[in-house]
């Protein structure tokens, strides 16, 4: 009788048929996203367009960018204007991640470094998602856990934009790996047990987490991996 419909541990409920909805909408939007970004950090590289936004400047542009599209997205979500203005938002991040993609490539294995920051990214993603379709129990108390870890991660990368220390990169980029991997596994459960009904802001959460996972990867196998010509 109930197989149908699920109690959530966020309150109310939702039909399988709705969550399933949700699910397949997000994963196609998020496939979507990934478009627009690619040509945000081509447009990046090509131009050189944000190689002057180094330290505080750089912080202020990536802040002030990112939060103001989250806003935007949040007000427009339930809108026509919802998926254009993530797909916005997700041009905006693959510009600023144009920065780091234009250092990985100057390495002699860029282009190899990034394919494996790429696919690791995606088995991370794999493996998060099958471990939400298998585990039964409510996990949505990880969720102010998890927020605390990524505020602490977000000051100190602050922090460390001023400070240009390779070990604290190094340490924060580990932390980011764990954090939003843990981040993707409660976000894809709250779309399973229908705790997220809005594909559009499920896929502005794994859009970030997946974000956050490949970057952290890439500055990794930049520092242990980059081969210098």
């Amino acid at each position: 009788m109930n197989e149908n419909v699920q109690p959530l541990g966020y309150g109310g409920t939702v039909s399988a048929e709705q969550r399933n909805k949700v699910l397949r909408n997000t994963y196609w939007l998020l496939a979507l996203s990934m478009l627009p970004t690619v040509l945000g950090a081509w447009v990046g590289v090509a131009t050189g367009i944000t190689q002057a936004l180094t330290g505080g400047l750089g912080l202020i542009v990536f802040l002030g960018g990112a939060f103001g599209f989250m806003f935007a997205i949040e007000k427009t979500k339930n809108s026509a204007a919802g998926v254009p203005v993530l797909l916005g938002f997700t041009f905006f991040m693959g510009l600023m991640l144009s920065r780091m993609i234009g250092t990985i490539l100057g390495f002699k294995n860029g282009s190899e470094l990034i394919m494996t920051a790429m696919g690791g990214t995606a088995g991370v993603f794999f493996v998060m998602a099958t471990l939400a379709s298998v585990i039964k129990r409510d996990i949505s108390g990880m969720g102010k856990w998890l927020f605390v870890g990524a505020v602490v991660i977000m000051f100190g990368a602050i922090i460390n934009v001023f400070v240009g220390s390779t070990a604290g990169m190094m340490t924060i980029s580990v932390a980011v790996i764990a954090i939003f991997s843990a981040y993707m596994l409660y976000d894809l459960k709250r779309i399973l047990d229908g705790g997220e009904t809005n594909y559009i802001s499920a896929t502005l959460a794994l859009y970030l987490d997946l974000f956050n996972v490949f970057q952290a990867l890439l500055a990794l196998l930049g520092i242990f991996g980059g081969e210098s010509d």
